[in-house]
């Protein structure tokens, strides 16, 4: 097994650079999973299987937001560990990227959300008394103690979720082995798993939008996101 250290590093790099943009800088919208994990892809090699890990995790987690004092699932790290899990892994394979390999770094990697908001409750309490700090050293005149004070507040960001992003990473190589002795029974369970999981997804992001047909709504993407998928798998089996 040869470990690609430079895409390692290079999933570290972004994960820690989204987590940051997440929570404190531009916040431009590229954290949301379909635009993270198809960067993450794009570094790594794989564009195609970041995207599809982040279609999947965008229509999932599409709905949820911060309201009042309710936190939720970091979707962020959960899209970036998982598209850089997936390209890895399909590094190691050399067999291309498949929708069983997105399946499986999906089920293996989709937990990462609700770590990533156990995470971010315990960094802000550091953040919020750093911010306390930055505002009396702004307030008494010292503004360059106080932007210093801010940056060092986004630097837990960019380590912890760079570290746990490069962790997914790495996990990617090391679960080669694992997917070349599946079986192929299971392997194409796998790649039929998506397509239900993609369905599955689409209802949820439907059935978030709180219209009045919201449940027509989610059946209707349920079936058109599973019809798409299974038609594009079919004309791929074409000789």
């Amino acid at each position: 097994m040869n470990v690609g250290w430079t895409q390692v590093a290079l999933a570290c790099l972004w994960g820690g650079l989204v987590a940051v943009e997440r929570k404190a800088f531009l916040q431009a919208m590229l954290s949301r999973p379909l635009v993270a994990a198809t960067f993450m892809g794009a570094l790594l090699g794989d564009v195609g299987g970041g995207l599809s890990v982040g279609m999947l995790l965008e229509l999932f987690y599409l709905g949820t937001a911060n309201l009042g004092a309710s936190l939720p699932e970091n979707d962020t790290v959960a899209a970036t560990g998982t598209a850089a899990a997936a390209a890895t892994l399909t590094a190691a394979t050399g067999a291309g990227s498949t929708p069983a390999i997105w399946s499986l770094a999906v089920l293996l990697f989709i937990g990462l959300g609700r770590v990533g908001r156990r995470l971010d409750r315990l960094l802000e309490g550091y953040s919020a008394r750093l911010a306390r700090v930055a505002l009396a050293s702004a307030e008494a005149g010292n503004l360059t103690r106080a932007m210093r004070q801010n940056l060092w507040g986004m630097w837990p960001h960019f380590a912890c979720y760079g570290a746990i992003t490069g962790a997914c990473a790495l996990a990617g190589y090391f679960l080669e082995p694992v997917m070349v002795a599946l079986p192929h029974p299971l392997v194409r369970g796998l790649a039929w798993a998506y397509p239900a999981m993609a369905s599955v997804a689409a209802a949820i992001a439907a059935q978030s939008s709180h219209a009045k047909r919201a449940p027509l709504y989610a059946g209707l993407a349920a079936a058109a996101v599973t019809a798409a998928v299974v038609l594009v798998r079919l004309q791929e089996q074409r000789p």
